[in-house]
């Protein structure tokens, strides 16, 4: 019995010592990489986390407050996992006398140029009177701090209560000009300009050289939205200035996945911002990104040891700040809740897909499972890693402020990742 505790004390302190040699190690590693010309000048901070043991290995600066850019995303999936359902709620109805009275929730899948959901419109095509409130949206077309000059960018849509077709203009010219929804045919301009779309107006320049596809947002006015979906229905309809019932039936649309799985791998911006209306939708008549915010902040967020400033759902706002243990306090969450399939399945793939396709390459399989968060002078990576042995860590490697170029902080990052890929 005396030789069988020994042994086992043996292979404890085996174990213990390994682990605690690994951790200077991978300690070592880190830090002299962050010795390196390209770290000196700007503001770092990292943590890198063991679910399984619930160790910390690694920290610096982890409790302090950076720009996450679109690390955010991170927790309007986490939202999106807690309060929508399966398939999105794609549509608020009831029926009064002969008249079917609808309200949107901020899904933004209805004939948008990749989701391309009909559920809106195949339901509404069987009612002959439809009646369209649209002042359940309470929210700014823009987030707080948006870049005022962003208007134009694909990357910036308008937020509303009922999108649709992303609230984009899709302008391509192979053999002939294509422009979807095709209701602004006669507002884009053949020319070359240095702005895709006049600030007021939805007068929008398409240079008649380019052979690759544009997408313009357009001014999401009510009457706008109106007309597009009367010319989706092949109707018209009427306008209501309020729901006439209390209780409201739901439509339900494309699997909520479909949307997640876009937003964090391709990085859309006008996704993550309608999850977060969507998520409101689900709390309250009103649509109303603070209210979605206000409710993780308050309830599933709040053993956060920093509580962030969290303002919208993209991360396009420099107002947002998050730190890097926050960011993996989440991920750790959704890690617990939602199989590992599911998850890593949502989440870009170093190497092979979404914003990490051309870095973070796997050998021969992808290790890396992340969103990045990218701002003029910022780069962030947060996610999951599967190291050699199996393990699974997770992590937040944030990056502020540097002004030399980002493929060569991303270098010194994938270099991090690798050797504790190889070495943990």
């Amino acid at each position: 019995m005396k030789i069988f505790l020994n042994i086992c004390l043996l292979i404890v302190f085996t174990f213990v010592l390994g682990a605690c040699a690994s951790g200077k190690k991978l300690e070592k590693t880190i830090t002299a990489t962050l010795h390196l010309e390209s770290f000196r000048n700007h503001f770092t901070g990292i943590m890198i986390y063991d679910p399984k043991s619930g160790d910390t290995l690694y920290r610096l600066n982890s409790d302090k407050y950076f720009t996450p850019a679109s690390n955010t995303k991170i927790f309007s999936l986490y939202t999106s996992l807690l309060l929508l359902p399966k398939q999105v709620p794609a549509l608020k109805y009831c029926s009064v006398n002969d008249t079917l009275f609808i309200e949107g929730t901020g899904d933004p899948s209805l004939l948008h140029p990749y989701l391309n959901d009909s559920s809106v419109t195949g339901f509404l095509k069987g009612f002959k009177n439809i009646s369209l409130n649209q002042n359940n949206f309470t929210d700014s077309k823009f987030g707080p701090g948006w870049a005022w000059e962003d208007y134009d960018g694909y990357y910036s849509a308008e937020r509303s209560a009922l999108p649709i077709f992303g609230n984009v203009v899709t302008i391509s010219n192979t053999d002939t000009l294509a422009v979807l929804p095709n209701y602004f045919i006669s507002d884009v301009n053949l020319i070359t300009n240095t702005i895709n779309r006049e600030i007021d107006t939805n007068t929008f320049y398409f240079d008649p050289t380019r052979k690759d596809t544009l997408e313009i947002p357009f001014k999401t006015e009510s009457i706008v939205i109106k007309t597009l979906l009367e010319r989706a229905l092949g109707r018209e309809i009427s306008v209501a200035d309020k729901m006439p019932c209390e209780e409201k039936m739901i439509l339900s649309g494309i699997l909520t996945d479909s949307i997640n799985k876009r937003m964090m791998q391709e990085s859309d911006n006008f996704l993550a911002e309608q999850l977060l209306l969507l998520a409101s939708s689900t709390l309250s008549d009103s649509l109303n990104t603070k209210t979605a915010i206000d409710y993780m902040l308050k309830n599933h967020l709040k053993d956060l040891k920093q509580t962030p400033r969290w303002v919208d759902g993209s991360g396009l706002s420099r107002y947002n700040l998050f730190s890097p243990e926050a960011i993996v306090y989440v991920l750790k969450a959704i890690h617990e809740e939602v199989p590992k399939e599911r998850l890593f399945n949502l989440f870009a793939q170093g190497g092979e897909s979404g914003t990490i396709a051309d870095w973070y390459p796997g050998n021969p399989h992808p290790y890396i499972y992340a969103k990045t968060g990218t701002l003029g002078n910022n780069h962030n990576i947060s996610g999951y890693l599967i190291t050699k042995s199996g393990k699974t860590l997770i992590f937040s490697f944030m990056n502020n402020h540097f002004t030399n170029p980002t493929a060569d902080i991303k270098k010194q990052m994938q270099f991090v990742f690798e050797w504790i890929r190889d070495n943990y």
